[in-house]
């Protein structure tokens, strides 16, 4: 499912911010996201309003470019179908562009590029358009189509992805490393409250171990595609785990002593990571990793490296 975003200079182009202004405009901008295109009577009727005061709207709205109107046949002539031009309106209190960080490498991995796996049922990889394989058979795990994977779960087991090392190619020295993913625990269902122990590792040394608090449910994600039944896992926690001189974090809290120089990285040509949920863990609760088109943060697994000057 593809999400269109409108993003608008408040300042530069308040006449948009003035035509999103008003509760009935809004409420005509919710019926035509939620449709395939209406025409003037149908709104006024769904919102139970006079049809010349929607049809004053919906022009405001054309002229703002929140709305596109389509002329089609109709019994008598022809009709006018409005449709909203955008699914998300956000609006950017702009400031002026920072200079790119040289000193930052960042690469962003499609959460079906794993190069080994090895996990156990239930489990199962989807793309936003549909189930990949079959499932609960781990054996589905090495499906060529797993490069679409949006979403995948596990009971206990792995998953690994190979990163190049661009710092190694460039010359560079490492000074902090990042990686940053969306996820939570795997339960057949949903259930928040059900904790599960994820295991990060780089290059076979292991960071550490972070409890994710639950699967969560309670509401669709905000990039979860419609037909992902409202049952299943919707989305999971934004998390960061972070590796430096002093030690491993997650969102800033240690989570263990190891450190860059025990990962040796300027002896390796790539950076491999491994998540993982160990069978005989304190919470073996099972992995949702979220890629881009679910979940709530539209991204894929992103590896940031910080580089000395």
């Amino acid at each position: 499912m593809t999400t269109n975003f409108l993003l608008i200079d408040a300042e530069k182009e308040f006449d948009v911010l003035k035509a999103a202004a008003s509760l009935v405009r809004v409420q005509i901008l919710k019926v035509l996201h939620e449709s395939n295109g209406l025409n003037v009577n149908e709104i006024a009727d769904r919102l139970q309003q006079p049809q010349s005061s929607i049809s004053a709207s919906v022009a405001v709205l054309e002229a703002a470019g929140l709305v596109r109107t389509e002329t089609k046949k109709a019994r008598k002539g022809s009709q006018k179908i409005c449709f909203a031009t955008c699914d998300e309106l956000i609006i950017s209190f702009h400031k002026p562009e920072k200079a790119a960080d040289a000193n930052l490498i960042s690469v962003s991995m499609p959460l079906g590029l794993y190069t080994q796996s090895s996990v156990t049922a239930p489990c199962g990889i989807c793309s936003p358009d549909g189930i990949i394989g079959l499932l609960d058979v781990p054996d589905t795990f090495m499906d060529p189509d797993r490069m679409k994977a949006a979403l995948l779960w596990f009971t206990s087991g792995y998953v690994e992805y190979q990163f190049p090392n661009n710092a190694k190619i460039q010359g560079r020295t490492i000074e902090e490393m990042e990686f940053s993913m969306e996820v939570s625990s795997e339960v057949p269902g949903t259930h928040s409250n059900w904790p599960s122990d994820i295991t990060l590792s780089v290059n076979g040394v292991e960071l550490g171990v972070w409890t994710s608090p639950g699967d969560f449910g309670d509401k669709r994600g905000t990039y979860t595609p419609d037909w992902w039944k409202l049952s299943g896992s919707q989305y999971g926690m934004l998390k960061t785990w972070r590796i430096t001189n002093d030690g491993a974090f997650v969102d800033g809290k240690r989570i263990s002593d190891v450190s860059l120089k025990d990962l040796d990285l300027s002896a390796h040509r790539s950076i491999r990571l491994r998540i993982e949920v160990k069978q005989d863990a304190r919470h073996p609760g099972g992995l949702n990793i979220f890629g881009r088109g679910f979940g709530n943060y539209d991204q894929e697994i992103l590896l940031r490296l910080r580089t000395a000057v």
